[in-house]
């Protein structure tokens, strides 16, 4: 299961839990309250750490591509034929700044990170 779905599925269950805990809490049942609060500080301490997961992975792939040795602004035209520029062009990775990738760079352009000139 991917790291985007698995935090879906969380988010989910904890709102559930939320509201459930709500109503609980309006009827004033004391053994459901105390259960849905349980509930609601593990899956919290779950999204929390799937999070930092996510950030680890995130900030280790900007480091890699920030070690490249060469990078530079894609222009227009390349963006138009962006397959025939990553074939002549070996291990090239194209960034854009709307991505979550790109705003952990601080991009403002789509950008290409390569181990040689391009």
């Amino acid at each position: 299961m991917s790291n985007k779905t698995q935090s879906q599925q969380l988010n989910n269950r904890l709102d559930k839990c939320k509201h459930k805990l709500a109503v609980a809490k309006s009827r004033g049942d004391n053994e459901m309250i105390s259960k849905f609060t349980d509930e609601v500080e593990s899956l919290t301490k779950q999204v929390n750490s799937l999070k930092g997961k996510q950030e680890y992975e995130l900030n280790k792939e900007r480091k890699k591509l920030s070690d490249m040795p060469f990078n530079r602004e894609i222009t227009k035209a390349e963006q138009a034929d962006l397959g025939k520029l990553k074939k002549s062009v070996r291990g090239l990775v194209v960034v854009h700044p709307m991505t979550k990738l790109g705003k952990a760079l601080r991009l403002e352009v789509m950008t290409g990170f390569a181990p040689r000139q391009f």
